[in-house]
This record gives structure tokens, C-alpha cells and sequence, in this order.
């Protein structure tokens, strides 16, 4: 069995000739050991986000309301707006991110990461799980960075997880592996 791996931007389809054959780890009808969802986490929720809104709302237009009637008044009114609706845009914006998925899926003979990304695209990657190679390491821009090399490529796991989320990820990683042996 050779390790491949898998990058579907239409739709996360895999070629009509898998490298796995009959245990493509992204059709087999076998359970997982182990599987993992990841998503990023916004402290935000839709409660917090109205009233966001509406307080901001409310502290733009004051400075109009006392100014009412004036054409100070009139010159605020259209940044105030186009204040607000930048808020709201960026917002919706976080939230619609916020929907990015990625899952990790072990089994003894293969690992496999399928990433959705929250305008439709799937990226996919599979291996040989006695071959991955797992690495946490610090670089200049992110701390403790977790990647998985196998298969003739290297991706990047959990990048909107905490430090500490992706340490404790790789270790777990490392232990469900190690016990496959």
C-alpha cells in the first residue's frame, strides 16, 4: 500500500484510481479508532453579537442626537453609518470563518485530515500512520506549530487552536499512534 495525498478543491472528490483501493481512508465504511473534529472557537455568540450591535449603535448616535438639527449632525451621520455597517460586515465576516472544520480520522493502517473550509473548498490529506511524522515546534510568527509530514507532504493542524490546544492535540496524536503498534 502506498501513502498519497489528497488535495480536492472541487468538492473534496478523489480520483477515480486511489492509492488505497478498497480502504480509501475517505470512503471506508469501517469506524475510525479515533476521530477528532476541530473548529475554531469564538467567544462571541449570537446574544453577545445583538447586543454588540445595538450598544454601538447606540454610542454612534449620540453624538448625532446632540448635534441634531445642526449640520455637524448631518456630516457624522454618514461615517457613523459607515462605521456601523464596517462593525457588522467584519463581524458576519468572523462568524462565517468561524465555520472551518478540520477532522482527523485514525485508523491502523491509515490517518487521513479532511479540511472544509467555510466557502466550500475540501483539502484532504491521507498516510501511513507508522510513517507520519509529527512536529510542534516554535517559529517566529506562531508558537508551538503543529504539523503532520507524511506521504510526501507536510500540512499545517489545528493553526487556529491555542498553543497549549495544539500541544495537547499532538500528544494525544502521538499516543493514539503509539498505540497501534
Amino acid at each position: 500500500m502506498t501513502d498519497r495525498a489528497i488535495d480536492a478543491a472541487a468538492g473534496g472528490k478523489l480520483p477515480a484510481a486511489s492509492a488505497w483501493g478498497a480502504a480509501d481512508p475517505f470512503t471506508r465504511a469501517d469506524p475510525p479508532l479515533w476521530r477528532v473534529t476541530l473548529w475554531p472557537h469564538r467567544s462571541l455568540g449570537t446574544k453577545g453579537f445583538r447586543w454588540l450591535l445595538w450598544g454601538s449603535a447606540g454610542m454612534m448616535a449620540l453624538p448625532i442626537l446632540a448635534l441634531a438639527g445642526t449640520p455637524a449632525a448631518l456630516a457624522l451621520a454618514p461615517w457613523a453609518g459607515a462605521a456601523f455597517l464596517a462593525l457588522w460586515g467584519f463581524m458576519k465576516l468572523s462568524y462565517v470563518s468561524g465555520r472551518l472544520t478540520e477532522e482527523l480520522r485514525l485508523w491502523p493502517d491509515a490517518i487521513a485530515v479532511e479540511r472544509r473550509e467555510p466557502w466550500g473548498r475540501v483539502r484532504r490529506w491521507a498516510a501511513n500512520p507508522y510513517w507520519v511524522e509529527i512536529e510542534v515546534k516554535d517559529t517566529r510568527e506562531i508558537s508551538r506549530y503543529l504539523t503532520l509530514r507524511g506521504a510526501g507532504r507536510r500540512i499545517e493542524l489545528g493553526a487556529f487552536l491555542t498553543p497549549e490546544e495544539r500541544e495537547a492535540l499532538a500528544d494525544e496524536l502521538r499516543s493514539r499512534i503509539a498505540r497501534l503498534t
